[in-house]
């Protein structure tokens, strides 16, 4: 779609490591009932460079101007795909922001190992949560939520955290970041290291890692401010 003049900008969303689009399942139809238009980038986490290539290609299907989401990794992603020029905003939900030089491996480096670590399998390639770090990743859901979060993600190829495609998007434009304090995959400590270090809006809110799950008002209240903050 060509860039038009629209009230409200296009929101899309860019979902982490084991997970899929769908991990927005919650904020989507709020934010459609309030007239947003909203598409959730669908990457293969083989590449980060290949998936930011999927997050342009999913720009072009909105209208402009539009804002990023981005959960975990997607943080990663829409870092870099959110220096298109039609990208106004970036919200960022437990996620990493590298700087230059970084890759999302070195970010966690710095900070003590989370617990979802303990329970994660390479094979064929890709790292495989095992069915017991659920808990860690999403442990304020029920257990069947649970179980559809598990049944339902996504394993990123072994090597995916070790490189970051090019591109700085928060040290030119604004960003939201939700803090989640009770985060056992992205340690809290980096999270907050990682807002204020991009002067970001900080909203903290008592979640586990899937907080547009579990505290999915919460998440909208942000994505809402984000969207009016740039309006106009």
């Amino acid at each position: 779609m060509s860039t038009t003049k629209q009230s409200k900008p296009s929101i899309v969303f860019c979902h982490g490591i084991w997970a899929d689009g769908s991990s927005f399942g919650k904020v989507i139809p709020p934010l459609q009932a309030e007239g947003y238009e909203v598409i959730a980038a669908q990457y293969g986490l083989d590449t980060p460079e290949g998936d930011v290539v999927t997050v342009k290609r999913t720009l072009a299907r909105v209208s402009s101007p539009a804002i990023l989401v981005g959960h975990s990794y997607g943080g990663s992603v829409i870092t870099a795909a959110g220096t298109d020029e039609r990208v106004v905003g970036l919200v960022y939900i437990a996620a990493l922001a590298n700087t230059d030089g970084e890759t999302s491996q070195s970010q966690q480096e710095k900070f003590p190992v989370t617990d979802v670590f303990k329970y994660v399998e390479a094979a064929d390639g890709r790292l495989w949560m095992r069915p017991e770090g659920i808990a860690c990743f999403a442990g304020d859901l029920s257990e069947q939520e649970q179980r559809t979060v598990w049944a339902t993600h996504y394993a990123p190829a072994a090597d995916l955290f070790s490189r970051n495609a090019p591109g700085i998007a928060w040290k030119s434009k604004p960003s939201w970041y939700i803090v989640a304090n009770n985060d056992r995959t992205v340690h809290p400590d980096l999270q907050r290291f990682l807002a204020k270090r991009m002067n970001a809006s900080t909203h903290a809110v008592d979640s586990s890692h899937v907080a547009m799950l579990s505290h999915p008002a919460f998440v909208v209240d942000v994505i809402r401010a984000a969207a009016k903050s740039v309006q106009g």
